[in-house]
């Protein structure tokens, strides 16, 4: 629940597009970088769209930050709350099934 989340946020201001040209310089990844030279984070957690952009811009961030964090982790994709299986495509019921946890 993002209302118990007892943490800190920083927003990118968008993600890698090449298409509509967005590079890693039109984002807020130095200042991350900086607040995390400065501060000790246990975690940091990824949260961009599930689109090619918001992984490729996922992969790049967890890269560039994996030396300054013990854990770098990133929000699971899958079935909605309240969703039906019949109407699920293969990709986000394959998303699903990665993103499984033990009950």
């Amino acid at each position: 629940n993002a209302e118990t989340f007892d943490g800190l946020y920083h927003v990118l201001n968008g993600v890698i597009s090449i298409t509509k040209g967005k590079t890693v310089d039109d984002l807020n990844i130095d200042s991350l970088i900086k607040r995390l030279q400065e501060h000790k984070f246990n975690e940091v957690i990824i949260a961009t769209n599930p689109t090619i952009e918001g992984e490729t811009t996922a992969l790049y961030i967890a890269k560039v930050i994996a030396p300054y964090v013990e854990s770098v982790t990133r929000l699971a994709y899958g079935l909605q709350m309240g969703g039906n299986l019949d109407y699920t495509d293969a990709l986000t019921l394959s998303k699903a099934i990665e993103g499984r946890r033990k009950l």
